[in-house]
């Protein structure tokens, strides 16, 4: 098994350190989401359905799954069926049957007991929706300070959006009603994308204990009469471009989040 930290725990380290920051505790759960589980299995999966291996403490039932293939060795005792599954998609399925999920178990001091409550509230988090507001932009100024936390997840989330859009703009907004507001300018995102980048953003303020409401996004194309404005007085936050894609020679299942697997 490799001894080298992954995201998770490193995200681990800092709320353990701090029991009482709000803030690092949703910040393991924000790495929880956006990590790929390998979840151990009773037996191989039969077509789109998987039987997960579990376990019983107190009243709640447990399944177990770990963030690199090594760490399962010392819990399963040798190779054993799995699938490879989002944090997020794993949460929107064990949470509504009322099952916990063990992290890491028996693989190192990140090991981690995970309640059926905070993951239905992982769950309840991540289905916020970004609201549509009407009000119109009539100036741009550049951006006042923001916690660096929050400068530090927008840059996070718009790295993991590579190839979704050219770059982002940090501004603050003056509207037509006087009101004044922060306000996200993405630059070159598809159609497609506008959506899940909105839901990135928000979710990137919520779990920097920021609600939604205080940044705007507005998405612009490079022909926008804005885009001078924006980008003259703006902070750039760059997105990289889409990598080159893998070459897939095998896939776990579970692994698409679009067809998780069926628990049973």
């Amino acid at each position: 098994m490799t001894d080298m930290q992954t995201p998770l725990d490193r995200a681990f380290h800092v709320m353990e350190a701090a029991p009482e920051d709000d803030l690092a505790r949703a910040r393991y759960y924000e790495v929880l989401a956006d990590t790929e589980l390998f979840l151990v299995l009773r037996e191989e999966p039969q077509g789109d359905q998987v039987a997960p291996d579990t376990f019983v403490l107190g009243e709640q039932t447990f399944v177990v799954a770990f963030d690199t293939e090594e760490r399962m060795a010392p819990f399963t005792g040798g190779p054993a069926p799995y699938a490879a599954i989002s944090g997020r998609v794993l949460a929107g399925m064990l949470a509504p049957q009322g099952i916990g999920l063990g992290v890491n178990l028996e693989a190192g001091p990140t090991s981690f007991l995970i309640p059926a409550e905070a993951l239905q509230w992982l769950v309840d988090t991540l289905g916020t929706t970004p609201q549509e507001a009407q009000a119109r932009v009539v100036a741009v100024h550049a951006p006042g300070r923001l916690p660096q936390p929050v400068l530090d997840a927008l840059a996070d989330r718009l790295t993991r959006a590579a190839g979704l859009a050219q770059a982002a703009f940090l501004v603050e907004a003056e509207y037509d009603s006087g009101a004044r507001a922060h306000m996200l300018a993405i630059l070159g995102a598809g159609e497609r994308a506008q959506a899940p980048l909105a839901k990135s953003v928000s979710e990137a303020l919520t779990f920097s204990g920021v609600e939604a409401g205080a940044l705007d996004v507005v998405f612009i194309d490079a022909d926008d009469p804005r885009l001078a404005a924006i980008g003259s007085c703006g902070m750039r936050l760059d997105i990289p471009p889409a990598p080159e894609p893998p070459k897939v020679e095998r896939i776990a299942p579970g692994s698409d989040p679009d067809k998780p697997p069926i628990l049973r």
